[in-house]
């Protein structure tokens, strides 16, 4: 077992809960496994080796395209590692379905993305809705951290991406075409279905902060009764607190599998 759940609550819609990483052997094997794929996006990477080493390339040309793909910039960032936690967990955990590896829409390698850290669908049943979600990470002593207040917390991008309308428009116009002709398009139309004619209610918010703090309970729960007061069903919103047995700033090597978790 990787995580043990430490508290557990709700109010309304929302519920919030902390999941306590156990350090060993599992840990190692999920965040060299399921967390590095998403963090260094192997299928984007493995389509593109397969399609260039399928030119016509001279004995110099593979030199050539050996050291280009040799020369790829390793993501060593905290707060990206935490992020393909993040998505690693819910795809895990939450049956979430995350269809494109947003590292591939990165020109600088060493930048970041505007928008809604989480994009994807939630399987419910025989049928998906609209998944959306935020990521944040701190090693704050405080709880709440203050990455969980202000608008740029948490709660206030999460409410967001349940109200604004502008929001909800371009991130679904940033989704089409990366599912459009592929196994998830049908998803998305189920998603859409569902949130269009629920009056713009049946989708799942995802919040999720990671942590190398003690679990504490109160990390979340004022920021979940919060959201209780904006968010009504058919709306779910899952505040997740992932605590890491090690300082967040360890998380990429630990994800390195050249290195040592």
């Amino acid at each position: 077992m990787i995580w043990q759940t430490t508290f557990h609550s709700s109010k309304g819609c929302v519920s919030w809960q902390g999941e306590q990483a156990q350090d060993g052997q599992e840990l190692v094997e999920f965040l060299r496994g399921p967390v590095a794929a998403r963090l260094n996006d192997d299928e984007g990477s493995q389509a593109l080796t397969e399609h260039l080493q399928g030119l016509s390339l001279t004995g110099m040309g593979k030199e050539a395209l050996q050291e280009v793909l040799s020369a790829e910039v390793p993501e060593t960032r905290d707060w990206a590692a935490g992020e393909a936690l993040a998505e690693a967990v819910l795809e895990a955990e939450h049956e979430v379905v995350l269809p494109w590896n947003t590292e591939r829409d990165k020109r600088n390698p060493f930048a970041s993305l505007p928008g809604a850290d989480v994009v994807g669908f939630q399987r419910d049943g025989n049928s998906h809705r609209l998944a959306l979600g935020e990521v944040k990470c701190s090693s704050e002593a405080k709880s709440p951290p203050h990455v969980m207040s202000g608008r740029s917390g948490m709660p206030h991008q999460l409410d967001r991406l349940a109200h604004n309308l502008g929001a909800i428009c371009q991130l679904l116009k940033w989704l089409l075409p990366r599912v459009k002709g592929t196994d998830h398009e049908s998803a998305f139309d189920e998603a859409c279905t569902r949130y269009f004619n629920s009056k713009r209610r049946e989708l799942v918010l995802f919040g999720v902060l990671v942590r190398d703090q003690s679990p504490s309970e109160s990390d979340l729960e004022a920021r979940g009764y919060q959201l209780a007061n904006h968010l009504a069903a058919p709306t779910r919103c899952y505040l997740v607190a992932l605590y890491l047995p090690w300082p967040i700033a360890r998380l990429p090597q630990a994800i390195d599998q050249r290195g040592a978790a």
